[in-house]
């Protein structure tokens, strides 16, 4: 069986509104990533939300004081489709690691989408030094990693590729691009699932 794009699979996800339980779904381990990224964030700031899905996480972050300018990115047609019926704010349709921002972000959220790249820690280096500015922030949350065994299945069952690494992995892929201040946590866990891996860091000057 070939293996499906993944931006297809979740295009069919958006034609059947299952990106409105995606987004039930990822609001709370989201809550708790943007209370731990605003902080860190000098005002006025911009943020760009990779794999933004439906724009569910930017029009809550357009509601954030101090937020000058939102960016929703996603390489299903669908999903952009509906981020932009939703919303007025600035999406655009587009595939990794071959898109580059026309400007760099103080802030790069995103949630559920890095493992679905061939090779996420590269693009970790491309975020870094093509996406960021001096002291911005990274912070990004998956679901599917090696500590989380409920989540092995995923690939097989949704016939998509999944990159599957440890909680060490993503860490030292952080340092490895040049973050500092790297943290790895778990937020959102509650009865049966262990919670969203939550990666973070910082590009010092």
């Amino acid at each position: 069986m070939t293996i499906r794009e993944a931006t297809d699979v979740f295009s069919d996800w958006a034609l059947r509104n299952r990106d409105e339980g995606m987004e039930y779904g990822h609001a709370k381990s989201v809550n708790e990533m943007l209370e731990i990224a605003i902080p860190m964030l000098k005002k006025p700031f911009s943020v760009i939300d990779v794999g933004c899905g439906n724009g569910w996480v930017c029009r809550q972050l357009e509601t954030y004081e101090g937020c000058n300018r939102v960016v929703g990115i996603d390489g299903s047609v669908e999903m952009i489709a509906k981020a932009k019926q939703k919303g007025s704010g600035e999406f655009y349709l587009a595939k990794l690691p071959e898109w580059k921002p026309p400007q760099k972000f103080d802030l790069i959220h995103s949630m559920e989408f890095l493992y679905y790249l061939k090779d996420p820690v590269d693009s970790l280096r491309n975020f870094f030094t093509d996406w960021l500015n001096d002291e911005g922030i990274l912070i990004a949350g998956v679901d599917h990693y090696l500590e989380n065994k409920a989540s092995h299945d995923w690939p097989k069952s949704l016939n998509v590729h999944m990159t599957t690494l440890s909680e060490a992995e993503w860490r030292q892929g952080m340092i490895d691009a040049g973050f500092t201040d790297v943290k790895v946590r778990k937020v959102g866990q509650k009865p049966g699932f262990m919670g969203t891996l939550v990666i973070s860091g910082k590009k010092s000057k």
